[in-house]
Formats: structure tokens, sequence, C-alpha cells
């Protein structure tokens, strides 16, 4: 046993925990957070499951342990707050999507004064394969979080926009509490091109079966819910709509049955329609709900494709009165079938927030992602403005590289050299539009390849030591950001906090 203390004597106050006869805290050992465990009783079979190092801290017998994946999996079973749940029943919930695992003491500092559950473990199979990371990487990190933060309030894990059974099984089997499952390329994105002559050849090609009780079902009926809203089927509109989703509505039933209902646990299901360049229409959204609903498929979300664009990182593009129209007609929808309508890419969409929030009645699901990793890079162009530069320098020259993941519309004639900006004018970049979709999309290059002959280091190296070194000013940079969100939304704190 060695005498070795930690290099900082900080601990975060709000870690401390007694269990099993131990006490429990996340401080810092030379210069980076561990876990340490007081063994307080020789009974306590945590303190001696835990890998670490033991030591002597005042006088006592300390084991400190890395924040590793092998002693996530043990805390999460010693302190079940630590592990992800369900969010069914909860009337808002919101995904906050963190691509470098740093982000989630920010987002708990806020929205622990919020009655709002947030989904804080939130990735995609595109996201993991940019980053580097793994789905059990991403919930380690947020359960660090949690242990760290004190927060026991509930929290999600969402497998975003997973495609596959494989690929929901990979988040399930990595202790996942939601799915939500990504149907783009079970939507037949060229029916709506179509003339009704070709579509009805491609409708007639159906199975009789199910074009009988289609038919039966939906054409020329109009659907009154009770709020008011009416759904009404042409012959057209039904086999456009049969065409169109038809391979999703099969998709998502051979998922749920074959890994949802399977998995032996309570698991929050999204469908997500929104990855598509069709607007989902109301009577579109109807039928694919009640073909769902009908073969006993609960949801908890469903992501139309809203009108308008829900880019990346920047705010709504379009017509915000044929959304809230639109948005109207979807709520009123998901409230009839009984789940959450999930606003997806909903990252900085400000104008519209103040639409989501009045006519949802409080009640949905808003993913954000990106724009975390902006607020990072704002917190870099303040602490390193040198570095920040050659971000954005290595971001424009790989950018049609970046564009092969994500569409956006940027001009890149409106973002000025970096070298032409002063170190007090970097920060302003991230209010930028065409700035903020350059470096919000490159995060993969970023973070995969960057290195350039000035660093030793790579640039993934830098950033996690810069961001590191600088946790308070990134917590309070997303505790701003973040907040401006729940702000625009109408949502209020709560009186004393923790929900």
């Amino acid at each position: 046993m060695e005498n070795i203390l930690p290099a900082d004597e900080h601990a975060f106050p709000r870690s401390r925990y007694e269990s099993g006869g131990s006490t429990f805290w996340i401080g810092f050992a030379n210069k980076e957070k561990r876990l340490f465990v007081t063994l307080n009783s020789t009974k306590d079979s945590v303190y001696n499951r835990l890998d670490g190092k033991e030591s002597l801290f005042g006088g006592e017998k300390v084991k400190i342990c890395p924040l590793s994946h092998e002693n996530a999996v043990i805390i999460r079973e010693a302190f079940p707050f630590t592990a992800p749940v369900s969010h069914k029943g909860r009337a808002v919930s919101m995904g906050l999507g963190d691509r470098l695992g740093l982000a989630s003491p920010g987002h708990i500092d806020l929205i622990r004064n919020y009655d709002v559950f947030p989904v804080l473990a939130q990735q995609s199979i595109r996201e993991l394969n940019l980053t580097g990371r793994t789905f059990g990487d991403v919930l380690d990190s947020a359960t660090w979080a949690v242990f760290q933060e004190g927060y026991m309030s509930g929290f999600g894990a969402d497998g975003d926009h997973v495609k596959t059974a494989a690929e929901v099984n990979m988040a399930l089997d990595s202790g996942f509490t939601m799915i939500t499952l990504d149907c783009s390329e079970h939507i037949r994105s060229d029916i709506p091109s179509l003339d009704e002559d070709a579509v009805s050849g491609l409708y007639d090609g159906l199975p009789a079966e199910d074009r009988e009780r289609w038919e039966a079902e939906y054409i020329n009926k109009t659907i009154r819910l009770a709020d008011g809203t009416e759904i009404f089927f042409s012959k057209a509109s039904l086999e456009r709509d049969a065409l169109i989703y038809g391979g999703a509505i099969e998709h998502a039933e051979r998922v749920y049955r074959e890994c949802i209902v399977t998995c032996g646990r309570n698991v929050d299901f999204e469908l997500s329609v929104d990855e598509t360049p069709t607007e989902t229409l109301p009577e579109s959204h109807y039928f694919v709900a009640n073909e769902l609903y009908r073969r006993g498929i609960v949801l908890t979300c469903l992501a139309p494709r809203f009108a308008g664009e829900f880019q990346k990182g920047i705010d709504f593009k379009g017509d915000t009165g044929a959304f809230e129209k639109g948005f109207v007609a979807h709520v009123n929808i998901a409230r009839h079938f009984g789940y959450k309508i999930s606003v997806h890419s909903g990252s900085d969409k400000f104008s519209v927030f103040p639409l989501v929030g009045k006519h949802s009645k409080g009640k949905f699901h808003l993913k954000t992602a990106g724009t975390n990793w902006l607020e990072a890079l704002r917190v870099i162009a303040v602490k390193d403005a040198p570095f920040f530069r050659r971000l954005l320098t290595f971001s424009l020259q790989n950018l049609p590289e970046a564009k092969r993941y994500y569409h956006t519309t940027e001009n890149t004639g409106n973002i000025p050299p970096a070298d032409s900006l002063t170190d007090a004018e970097l920060p302003g970049l991230l209010n930028q539009p065409d700035a903020r979709q350059v470096l919000h999309i490159c995060y993969g290059l970023i973070l995969l390849k960057g290195r350039d002959s000035e660093d030793k280091e790579s640039f993934r190296e830098r950033i996690y030591k810069c961001l590191c070194e600088n946790e308070r000013a990134y917590r309070e940079t997303l505790r701003a950001h973040i907040g401006l969100h729940l702000s625009k939304l109408g949502l209020e704190p709560v009186k004393g906090g923790e929900v």
C-alpha cells in the first residue's frame, strides 16, 4: 500500500455517498477524476469488487479507482440511480446528445431545476462511428456524471437513429433504455414524384388481403379526433401512404417483436420517419400510427418529418405558419394514440420553440446533440484561440468529406478567415449560422483525423485537455445555451428544483 495523496484536494460535494459500510466520492488524483472509496467495513463487497489502487489518504485506507467501464458497471448495480430508466409517464423529455462524454455535468446542473426528464446518453451509430466511441462509452460517461452530480431523479439512454435489429440489440445489450428506430431505408421517397396511374399500378401489386382491409377502413372516411382534428383519406392518398410507409411499418413490427418485446425490461420505443425529403402529412402520420397500434406496438414517441427544414445547429428554415399548422395536427394525432410527439434536430430551433411549447400542451420529446459540441468549441475559442483557429481552418478544408454524412446549406463565403479575426472576435463565429454548420458537421473528422504539424498531440487530445481543464466554463456555457432552449419552449424552473 502506497501513501499517495490526490494532487488536488477538490472533491465534488454532491458525489459523496454512504453505502454498504463504505464512503464513496469523486475527486481528483494526479489531475484526473477518480472514484475514491473508504473501507469502513470488511463486509463491503463493492469496495472489494472495484478495480483500483489502495492508498493512504488522511491516515485512512482508500481505494482510488479509475472511471472505467468495469467500475461503471459495478456502480450502476450498487447505486441504481446511476443506471438509465424509461421516461414513460414523464410529460417532457429532452435528448441531450453528448458526443465527447463531457457535457452531462452541465446538463444536469440545469435540468435538475426543471420538470424535464433528461436523456443524457443519446448517440446514433453515425455519431459513434464519427467519434470512435461505443454505446458502452456513452452510457458510462452519463453514469459517472450522474454519480458526480448526485442526480437521483432519473435519466435515459437512447440508441438514436438505429436502423437494424443488430444495431438495436447492440444498444439494448449495452443497457440502453430507449430505442429510436430510423425507418428511412424502408420509406419509399420515390412515390411522391410518381403520377396517380403509376402509383395505382404499384399499389395493385400489394397483397390483396392488405388492400381490402385498408380500403374498407380508410377510403373516403373522415376520422374525427377528440380535439376536433379531422383526417380524411381519398383513394389516392391511401395508395400513396401504403406504398411510402408500408415497408417501414413492417420493419418496425419486426424489430419491436424481435428486440423490444424480448429484452426483458421497460424500453421506450420511438419511431423516426423524419429522415426523408418528404414531409409527413397528417393523414400519413395517422396511417402509420394506426397500423402500428392495431399490431399491438406501443410507442413512447414518434418523430414526423415536419414542414420546413430542421438543419443541424441552426434555427428553423421555412414558413413557421406551415410548420405550426402541421405541428398542431401531428400533436393531436400523437395524443389520440397516447404517445409524445418527438422533434428531431431540435438544437437551436428558437423561432419554432414557442409553437412547440404552446401546441404540445407540455407533452413532447426534443432532441439536441450537435449544439453541445458547438458550445464546447465556444469554450475552446475563449480559452485557446490559436487552437480554435486551426479547428476552423481544418473544418473548411475538409468540409466536402463531412457533407457526405450531413445535409447542410452553409455559404462558406460568409465565414471570415480565422487569421483575420482577433481573439475576442472568435467566439462570435459560434453565433454565425454558416460557421456553426461547418464546425458542427466536421466533428468526426476533427476527432478522428485532426492533427497538424504545429501539434505533437492530436486535435482530440487537445480538445479533451482544454475542456477538462475548463469544466466549470463548459458547465456554465451549457447552462446558458440549453437554458435558452427551455425558456423558448415556455418551460420554467420548478421551485426547489430536483423534480
